[in-house]
C-alpha cells in the first residue's frame, strides 16, 4: 500500500503580508505588526522579510526589535482582515481536496492522496497552490510535501518564502534527523530542556533514543515524540465538513497595570471566568478541569490545573477554582502581569450524567438559582451585546477590563504571534 500524500501549507509572514496588501508602501520598509505598547501588549506578532533581515523575531518585545532595527515601522493588527484572507486561502486549498485541516489561522494540512490522478503528484499540486494563492491574493505560501502531517510541517518550515519542499521516507535520515529537536512539532522549551538533559539535541538523536526512557521522563509525550522522529505519525487530515470538537475554552488578558493583591486578582479572574463560562454555555458544554496560567512582569510563567467536584458551566465555579489555584501557588504580594483561565476536560450535559439527587436539596437549589441568573445574563448579552451587563465588581476598574468591542481590531480567540 502506497504512502498518503500530505501537504502542509504555511502563509509566509501572514499578518505582515496582509498589512502590505492594504498598504503597499510597507513592502519597501522593514515593518512589523505589534500589539499596543500602551496596553502592555507590546510584542512583535509578525514581521516582513526586510525586518527579518535585521534579526527581528516574533514574540520579542518592541523594545528589543527597535534595538535591532531603529527604523522599524510598527502597525497595529487587524484580526478581522486576517480571518477574511485565511478563509480565501483555505477556499483555494479546497479546490484540490475536501480534506483541509486548519492549524491556526495561517497554516493548513491537506491530504491530496485521492487527487493525484487529477492534478499530478504532491510537488505538482504544491506548486500549483503556491501559484494560485500568489496570483489570486498577492500572498505567498510555503508548502511541505510528505507522507505524514509531522514531516509535511517540517517541510513547509524547511525553506521560506514561497517554496515547495518534499520529504520522502528516503529523505528522512539526511533532511530531518540533523535538524534541532526543537523544530519538531510539540517540542516546546521545557521539553527541549528535558531532552537536552538526556543528550538529545537533534531529531535523529530523538529517533535513536530509548522510547521507554523518554516515556519515563516525559510521560506519553515522550513516546509520541519518538514516534514522530521515526516517521511513525499516522493521524488523518480532517475534512472541511467535519465538525471540530472543542477541546478547551480559554480567555487571557494582559492587564493595564500589574495586579497587586487578592482584590485585583479576584476582579481579573471573575471577568475572565465569566467569558469562559458564557462561551461554554453557548457551546452546550461543561468543564471538569480549570487551568490557570499566571505571568509576572519579568514574563516568568506558571500553569496549574484543578479538577472540579462536578462538571460546570457556571462562572462562579470557574472563578472559585481559579482563585484556589492562585492562593495555593502564588504569593499574594507577588505582582501579576497576565492571567489566563482555561476550561478543560469538556463534556456535554448528557456525557456528564450528573445526578442531582446525590446532592442535598439546598445546594441543588442554589446551583439552579446561579444557573438561572447566568442564563438570564446570556439572554441580555445575546440581545444587546456582551458589554450590556457585567458584575458590579468590574465597574470602574483601572485594570483595562472593558466590554467586548466589535471594532476591527478586536482579537478573536486563537490569534497570537505567528510561528517563525
Amino acid at each position: 500500500m502506497s504512502d498518503p500524500v500530505i501537504l502542509h501549507c504555511d502563509c509566509n509572514g501572514f499578518y505582515a503580508s496582509v498589512e502590505q496588501l492594504k498598504r503597499p508602501e510597507l513592502k519597501a520598509v522593514p515593518m512589523a505588526v505589534c500589539g499596543d505598547p500602551e496596553s502592555r501588549h507590546g510584542i512583535i506578532l509578525a514581521k516582513n522579510e526586510l525586518a527579518k533581515g535585521f534579526g527581528v523575531k516574533t514574540a520579542e518585545t518592541i523594545r528589543e526589535a527597535k534595538q535591532k532595527c531603529p527604523d522599524l515601522v510598527l502597525v497595529p493588527p487587524h484580526h478581522k482582515e486576517y480571518a477574511h484572507w485565511s478563509k480565501i486561502v483555505n477556499a483555494i486549498y479546497a479546490r484540490y481536496t475536501e480534506q483541509v485541516e486548519s492549524f491556526g489561522i495561517d497554516e493548513s494540512w491537506l491530504d491530496v492522496t485521492g487527487s493525484i490522478g487529477l492534478f499530478g503528484d504532491g510537488r505538482t499540486i504544491a506548486d500549483r497552490l503556491r501559484k494560485e494563492v500568489r496570483e489570486e491574493t498577492g500572498l505567498t505560501i510555503s508548502v511541505g510535501v510528505s507522507f505524514n502531517k509531522i514531516f509535511a510541517k517540517l517541510g513547509s518550515d524547511y525553506k521560506k518564502p514561497d517554496a515547495t519542499t518534499v520529504i520522502s521516507r528516503e529523505d528522512m535520515v539526511w533532511m530531518v534527523w540533523p535538524k534541532p529537536v526543537g523544530d519538531l512539532l510539540y517540542v516546546g522549551a521545557s521539553t527541549q530542556r528535558t531532552l537536552a538533559g538526556l543528550g538529545v539535541r537533534t531529531i535523529g538523536q530523538l529517533a535513536m533514543a530509548d522510547p521507554d526512557l523518554l516515556e519515563l521522563r516525559l510521560g506519553k509525550l515522550g513516546r509520541q515524540l519518538w514516534e514522530y522522529a521515526n516517521g511513525m505519525e499516522h493521524s488523518p487530515v480532517a475534512s472541511v465538513y467535519d465538525k471540530r470538537p472543542v477541546k478547551s475554552v480559554g480567555n487571557g488578558m494582559t492587564f493595564r497595570r500589574d495586579l497587586a493583591g487578592e482584590n485585583d486578582v479576584q476582579i481579573g479572574l471573575r471577568a475572565l471566568s465569566d467569558e469562559v463560562a458564557t462561551r461554554l454555555r453557548k457551546s452546550g458544554l461543561r468543564c471538569r478541569t480549570v487551568q490557570l496560567t499566571i505571568k509576572e512582569p519579568n514574563l516568568h510563567t506558571i500553569t496549574r490545573q484543578k479538577g472540579l467536584e462536578r462538571a460546570s458551566d457556571l462562572a462562579s465555579d470557574i472563578t472559585q477554582a481559579a482563585m484556589e489555584l492562585w492562593r495555593d501557588n502564588w504569593r499574594a504580594d507577588r505582582p501579576i502581569r497576565m492571567l489566563t483561565v482555561t476550561a478543560q476536560n469538556l463534556v456535554t450535559p448528557e456525557e456528564d450524567g450528573e445526578q442531582l439527587m446525590l446532592f442535598d436539596e439546598e445546594n441543588t437549589a442554589k446551583r439552579q438559582k446561579k444557573a438561572g441568573l447566568e442564563q438570564a445574563m446570556d439572554a441580555i448579552r445575546q440581545k444587546y451585546g456582551y458589554g450590556a451587563i457585567h458584575s458590579a465588581g468590574l465597574l470602574g476598574n483601572d485594570l483595562g477590563i472593558r466590554a467586548q468591542s466589535e471594532s476591527e481590531n478586536e482579537k478573536p480567540e486563537g490569534f497570537g504571534p505567528e510561528s517563525e
